[in-house]
């Protein structure tokens, strides 16, 4: 599950914080009407951060989630966020529905392209 890509795990952990940080504040920058997607915009905003934050990791704070957990949480939030305009039926209004769906593409090719492994000692 875990990829070897080109990204490294401390770039992964800082740009996911200033998602989240742009998920909280993306309802009043773009001027979102939709209230669920003021709602999901905020919700998916912390939770972007609390898993930045509590993840073992460079850029975590707390180390309490595994990597691997992680990971997998960035697949399902990626597809979470594509497919939202159309589950919560906000996809007439423009703004949100390009909003998510671009960020959760973003957000998948960050996730693939990531250095999740760490590197192994030879010693």
């Amino acid at each position: 599950m875990l990829r070897d890509g080109p990204i490294p795990r401390a770039i992964h952990g800082m740009i996911e914080y200033a998602a989240g940080v742009l998920f909280i504040a993306a309802p009043f920058l773009f001027g979102y009407d939709d209230g669920y997607a003021v709602g999901i915009s905020i919700a998916v905003g912390v939770l972007i951060l609390v898993m930045a934050a509590a993840t073992v990791g460079p850029t975590g704070l707390i180390h309490s989630i595994p990597v691997t957990v992680h990971a997998a949480v960035d697949y399902a939030l990626a597809v979470f966020l594509i497919a939202s305009p159309f589950i919560f039926r906000f996809n007439d209004e423009g703004a949100p529905t390009a909003f998510f769906i671009v960020l959760g593409v973003v957000h998948l090719l960050v996730t693939i392209g990531t250095k999740f492994k760490e590197p192994t000692s030879t010693t």
